[in-house]
C-alpha cells in the first residue's frame, strides 16, 4: 500500500522539477531579451534624429540577440537591394545569454536555501529541461525577425544556439555537481587549458592595444566622425566595448602566424600585410597595421603563444611528478587539443561577414587560427611538461659539509695538581700564561632572609708555578674547594658573575675550611 501511494508522488515531483528547469530556461532567454531591449530602447529615445519607431526597435533587439548566439543576420536594406551578411558575433554581448543559462542549470539542481530535499531532476533531465525552455523562446524570437530589417538566417539559427545553449546548460550543472573529475589527469586538463587560452587572449589583448595606442590620434577621428551628438557616441562606445574581446581573438590570430582577413583579397600577417585591404571606418581597426613588410614589432606578437604554451605545459608538469612518461604526454596533448578547440570556436564567432563581395571574409579563419594555436601548443607545452616533471623527479643532492678546521686549544689553567711542561721541569717556575678560574666567595653574614649561606663567584686569573702541595703567591687559600669545578664557569660568559648556586642532593658537599690559626707554619 505504502508503494502503491508513495510511486505517483516521485513521479509527481520530478514532472514538476523538470518543469520548472524548463520555465527557467525560459526566464533566462526573457531577462537576456530585457537586458538588451533596455540598452537599445533608451539610446533610440535619447538619439534626437530617432529612425524607425518602436516596432522597428523591437526587430534591432531580436536581431542583435540572436546574433549573440552565432546567428547570422541578413541586412535588406541595401543599395543594390541584395541582402548582405551579417556574421560578427560581439564577444561581450554573447557572454550575457550565455551566462544566464549556465546561472539557470545550476540553480536546477541547487538542493536550496537550508538544504531541504526538494524534488530535482536528473542531470540529463536537467540540461535538456533548460535548453528545452531557452531554444523555445529562441525559435520564437527567429520567427519574429523573419519580419522585420534584420531577418535571421534559418541555417546558422538552426546550428549555433542549440550548439551554444546545451553548452552552457551542460557546465552549469557540472558546476552544481561539483566538477567532479573522474581523475587526476582529467582534473588537470582544463585548468591547464585555461590557463593556456586566458594567456593567449590576455597577449592579443596586449598585441591589439599597443598599436591602438600609437594611433590615437587615428581612432579618435574615426570615432568622432562616426558619431556627432552624445546618444551617438554612446551608442558607439556601447559597441566598441562589445567588440574589444574580438580584438583580443584577433591579435592572438595575428600572434599565431594565420594573422586575419580584412576582405577577400587582403590578409594581415606578422610578416607584412598583404592585397589590398577593405577596412571600414571603425575605431578599433585604427590598429590595423600598414601596408608593407613587418617590423621587429610585429614579430615580437609570436611571443604570445609561445608564453602561452610554455604555461600549459607546465601546469602539466608540475601536477605530473608522480606520473609517467606516458601519461605525462597524453595529459598535455589533451590541454592543447581542448585550448585549440576553444580558441577555434571563439576565431570562428570573432570573424565572419560583414556584407558582400569583398566584406564577405572578415577576421581570422577559423580552421587557420585553431590548427596553428594545436600546433603552437603541442610543439612547445609537451617538451615543457616534460622538462618540467623531470625537474620535480630529481633526486636533492646532499649537502656539502665543510669539514671540520682545526682550532688551536684554548689556555688551561695549570695549577699546582696538573702542572706540567716547563713549569714541572724547572722545579716550580711560575708559568707565563694567566688562567681564567671561577672562585667562589663566601660571605661572612648569614641572609636573613632565607636563613642560609650566600655564596658568590667571581672571575679572577692568577698565574700559578707552585710546588704540588703548596701554595704559590698570590693564591687564594679556597682554591682546593669543591665547588670550584662544579660551578666553573657554567654559562660560558666570562663577564657573568651567578651567585646563590646550591649543591642538589646528589652532588658532594664542601668541605669545612681550616679557621686561620691552624694552618700550617708552610702556609702562614
Amino acid at each position: 500500500m505504502t508503494h502503491v501511494t508513495e510511486h505517483p508522488l516521485v513521479q509527481g515531483g520530478r514532472s514538476a522539477a523538470l518543469a520548472a528547469a524548463c520555465v527557467r530556461g525560459g526566464v533566462a532567454a526573457g531577462l537576456g531579451l530585457g537586458t538588451l531591449a533596455v540598452l537599445v530602447i533608451a539610446a533610440w529615445i535619447s538619439s534626437p534624429f530617432p529612425d524607425g519607431g518602436p516596432h522597428d526597435v523591437l526587430h534591432t533587439v531580436a536581431g542583435l540577440w540572436l546574433l549573440a548566439h552565432g546567428v547570422d543576420l541578413l541586412r535588406t536594406d541595401t543599395l543594390s537591394d541584395v541582402p548582405a551578411p551579417l556574421g560578427v558575433v560581439p564577444l561581450l554581448l554573447a557572454a550575457l545569454p550565455v551566462w544566464l543559462v549556465h546561472r539557470a542549470a545550476r540553480d536546477t539542481l541547487d538542493p536550496g536555501a537550508g538544504g531541504r530535499n526538494r524534488p530535482r531532476p536528473s542531470p540529463i533531465g536537467a540540461i535538456g529541461a533548460v535548453a528545452g525552455g531557452y531554444l523555445l523562446v529562441t525559435a520564437a524570437v527567429v520567427l519574429y525577425s523573419e519580419s522585420g530589417p534584420l531577418p535571421a538566417d534559418l541555417l546558422t539559427a538552426g546550428l549555433w544556439p542549440p550548439a551554444v545553449v546545451t553548452g552552457a546548460a551542460a557546465a552549469g550543472v557540472w558546476t552544481a555537481l561539483g566538477r567532479p573529475f573522474p581523475g587526476p589527469r582529467w582534473a588537470v586538463l582544463p585548468r591547464a587549458a585555461g590557463l593556456g587560452l586566458v594567456t593567449l587572449l590576455a597577449g592579443g589583448a596586449a598585441a591589439a592595444t599597443v598599436p591602438l595606442v600609437m594611433r590615437a590620434d587615428r581612432a579618435q577621428d574615426l570615432f568622432l566622425g562616426l558619431a556627432g551628438e552624445w546618444s551617438g557616441r554612446a551608442a558607439l562606445l556601447l559597441l566598441v566595448l562589445a567588440l574589444l574581446p574580438n580584438a583580443a581573438v584577433w591579435g592572438a590570430a595575428y600572434g599565431l602566424g594565420p594573422g586575419f582577413a580584412l576582405g577577400t583579397g587582403a590578409l594581415a600577417t606578422p610578416l607584412g600585410l598583404a592585397g589590398d585591404p577593405a577596412v571600414p571606418p571603425f575605431p578599433l581597426l585604427a590598429a590595423v597595421p600598414a601596408e608593407g613588410r613587418g617590423t621587429w614589432l610585429h614579430w615580437s606578437a609570436a611571443a604570445v603563444p609561445l608564453v602561452a604554451a610554455v604555461l600549459l605545459g607546465h601546469r602539466v608538469g608540475r601536477s605530473a611528478r608522480t606520473w609517467s612518461v606516458r601519461d605525462t604526454v597524453l595529459t598535455a596533448l589533451g590541454a592543447a587539443g581542448a585550448c585549440a578547440a576553444a580558441f577555434t570556436a571563439l576565431a570562428g564567432a570573432a570573424g565572419g561577414p560583414l556584407g558582400s563581395g569583398r566584406l564577405s571574409a572578415f577576421g581570422p579563419v577559423w580552421w587557420q587560427a585553431g590548427a596553428a594555436a594545436a600546433l603552437w601548443t603541442v610543439c612547445a607545452g609537451v617538451p615543457t611538461a616534460l622538462g618540467v616533471r623531470a625537474w620535480g623527479r630529481r633526486s636533492p643532492r646532499p649537502k656539502h659539509v665543510p669539514a671540520p678546521v682545526p682550532t688551536a686549544p684554548a689556555p688551561t689553567e695549570v695549577g699546582p695538581e696538573t702542572e706540567t711542561g716547563e713549569g714541572a721541569a724547572t722545579g716550580g717556575k711560575p708559568s707565563r700564561t694567566p688562567s681564567l678560574k671561577w672562585v667562589r666567595l663566601r660571605d661572612r653574614g648569614r641572609d636573613r632572609d632565607h636563613g642560609r649561606a650566600r655564596n658568590r663567584f667571581r672571575l679572577r686569573g692568577r698565574r700559578s708555578g707552585a710546588a704540588p702541595g703548596t701554595q704559590g703567591p698570590g693564591t687564594d687559600p679556597y682554591d682546593g674547594d669543591p665547588y670550584d669545578d662544579l660551578y666553573g664557569d657554567p654559562f660560558g660568559d666570562t663577564g657573568y658573575e651567578p651567585y646563590d648556586f646550591l649543591p642538589a642532593a646528589w652532588e658532594p658537599t664542601a668541605k669545612p675550611k681550616p679557621a686561620r690559626g691552624s694552618e700550617g707554619p708552610g702556609t702562614a
